[in-house]
């Protein structure tokens, strides 16, 4: 017997409308192949220290911001989770803390996680290319070229409206 492609999913959340594309893309994945799903957050204290060694931040400004982040983080992670919950998928959640790539591959190795998926970008010729060193870009790219598992881009134009019909 095969084993099914992917039982365990890492969704990737940062608060963007990109990302919550990709957690309706998993909560439809959960529904049609009963796969386990996990939604991650991660505050880039990476970034926050590295802004504060450079003297961006004085430290206040630093942990301020953290906290913020972390704020943040809880809320998308609540909603994330509701959304499952409207449409019957139970959504595990984590807020972790560091870089975000090193951070999104623990938690899918620590998972046995077979597909990560992230938030990708609307291509639109009438708009202004998005800069490759961008730091969700970066962290995106540093995901798919170093995971253990495979990584999925969703880029699906109609998941809101298959999300409502679902």
């Amino acid at each position: 017997m095969i084993k099914p492609l992917f039982q365990n999913v890492i969704i990737v959340i940062n608060g963007s409308e990109a990302s919550i594309h990709a957690a309706q893309y998993g909560i439809l994945m959960a529904k049609l192949y009963r796969c386990n799903l996990k939604a991650v957050y991660v505050v880039d204290t990476a970034t926050i220290k590295q802004l504060t060694l450079g003297k961006f931040f004085v430290q206040d400004e630093g942990r301020m911001y953290e906290d913020n982040l972390r704020s943040d983080g809880n809320r998308y992670l609540e909603y994330i989770a509701n959304l499952g919950k409207a449409k019957g998928v139970r959504i595990e959640t984590e807020l972790r803390t560091g870089a975000v790539w090193s951070e999104v591959i623990m938690a899918a190795d620590e998972m046995k996680a077979n597909l990560i998926l992230l938030g990708g970008y609307k291509s639109d010729m009438n708009s202004a290319p998005i800069e490759k060193h961008d730091a969700v870009s970066s962290s995106n790219f540093a995901i798919i070229t170093n995971a253990h598992c495979s990584v999925l881009v969703v880029r699906e134009k109609m998941i809101e409206q298959l999300y409502k019909l679902a």
